[in-house]
């Protein structure tokens, strides 16, 4: 019982993270000059917000592999969860900044290993 507690507050967290900081730091961090990385700073804007909530994303993987581990699980549904949470992350800096950070590639990568381990 105390891993899925621990996986509701982890996800909790995650979900808490995203809303208020989308609401309360990013909007009033994006009304400051920012740099001006490759072109404008449109694109610092796009990075800031993936990254930000990357971590919503990866603080849901943890709650996820903390049920796992909390009932059966075997080290490849745990590789499963992993792989799928890395392409997940992909996808952010992919249509976020649209495939201009290339940090997108690197996560499909890493994603697509664990997923075809877990398959063996």
């Amino acid at each position: 019982m105390m891993l899925y507690l621990a996986a509701l507050l982890v996800a909790l967290l995650g979900l808490a993270h995203s809303v208020l900081g989308e609401r309360y730091i990013l909007v009033r961090l994006f009304r400051r000059d920012l740099p001006k990385l490759f072109g404008g700073p449109d694109f610092t804007r796009r990075t800031l917000r993936f990254a930000w909530h990357l971590t919503t994303l990866l603080a849901w993987t943890l709650a996820a592999l903390l049920v796992q581990i909390a009932g059966p699980h075997s080290p490849s549904s745990l590789a499963a969860s992993i792989g799928w949470a890395l392409l997940a992350c992909g996808l952010l800096p992919l249509v976020i900044t649209r495939g201009r950070h290339i940090s997108w590639l690197v996560l499909f990568a890493a994603g697509a290993l664990c997923l075809a381990w877990a398959a063996q």
